[in-house]
């Protein structure tokens, strides 16, 4: 059987929507909540980032995404899904000023998921061996034309609010009807040890700043302490402790460029205890001290324009 593709002019039509409503280089939040455009156009060196639940969908160029030990590559043929909160490391690998690369990006409702798949009657699937949080799926026609309504729906501000709502519920339909929907299922549905481990990442999420008690997080999910950490892993890519360190230091780096704090001070709202250990920890992740960091990003911002 031939394998469906997106037409090249839904997708021709989405990148120039994009290219209106995100003029230059950077993430571009939009009037439909959630809904944001990404737009660079030159490849870039690995920049941090934080995944909350979303889809992205790129409609030029393609992108690679490392996480623990893994690393996805997709393009228009594929989108990609994160189905619980994960730090992150990103690299635009195909774009040019002629033709930038451009990626829709939905952040995803979890009660409003969790509620279509009730109001659907969709199988509840508990993965007994939960696989990792981030994966890809086909882009195929109905999806990409589901989001292609959603995005529409920009140039009829008008209609945003009467009609977003429904036009998102359909978006998350299709895409629990795609390929990706039975891993997405298996990670917020049930009590399987995949959802429990979400659960975990979301505790760990909203409390990256005090200690960690993995003990207390396997009594949580109902796991001894070694299972807690393979399926952790299994889902991350990465252990408890990794995962709460990158989580801090991404934090850091957020407040260091919206805030005018010294690096001690800063690890030190984040939970590290050692201001030395926080500038090792900090250079290991992002290439150079907090400081010099901090400069050559706003640096980089203002040659932009942004």
């Amino acid at each position: 059987m031939t394998r469906a593709t997106t037409p090249s002019t839904t997708l021709d039509a989405m990148s120039g929507l994009m290219s209106r409503f995100a003029p230059a280089d950077g993430t571009w939040a939009t009037a439909i909540p959630r809904l944001s455009f990404i737009r660079y156009s030159t490849p870039h060196q690995p920049m941090p980032a934080h995944y909350p639940p979303c889809f992205c969908l790129i409609t030029q160029g393609s992108k690679a995404i490392a996480f623990g030990d893994d690393r996805l590559v997709y393009d228009a043929a594929r989108f990609v899904v994160a189905a619980v909160d994960l730090p992150v490391t990103g690299v635009v690998l195909d774009a040019s000023p002629e033709k930038p690369y451009l990626c829709v990006m939905l952040e995803i409702e979890m009660r409003e998921l969790v509620s279509l798949l009730v109001d659907t009657e969709m199988p509840l699937l508990s993965d007994a061996a939960p696989r990792r949080g981030l994966f890809v799926g086909e882009t195929n026609p109905t999806f990409a034309e589901a989001v292609w309504r959603l995005m529409r729906l920009l140039e009829a501000p008008q209609d945003i609010r009467a009609l977003a709502p429904l036009a998102e519920r359909e978006v998350l339909y299709r895409l629990l009807q795609s390929d990706a929907g039975p891993r997405l299922r298996a990670l917020i549905a049930g009590n399987g040890p995949a959802h429990r481990i979400a659960r975990s990442i979301a505790w760990l999420r909203a409390h990256y700043d005090a200690p960690l008690r993995v003990q207390r997080l396997a009594d949580a999910a109902n796991m001894s302490v070694s299972s807690f950490h393979a399926h952790f892993k299994r889902v991350t890519a990465m252990s408890p402790r990794q995962y709460q360190k990158l989580l801090r230091l991404q934090e850091a780096r957020r407040l260091l460029l919206a805030e005018a704090a010294d690096a001690a001070t800063t690890g030190h709202r984040v939970g590290y205890q050692s201001p030395s250990q926080f500038s090792r920890d900090y250079r290991r992740a992002f290439g150079t001290p907090p400081a010099a960091d901090v400069r050559g990003v706003r640096r980089a911002r203002i040659a932009s324009g942004k």
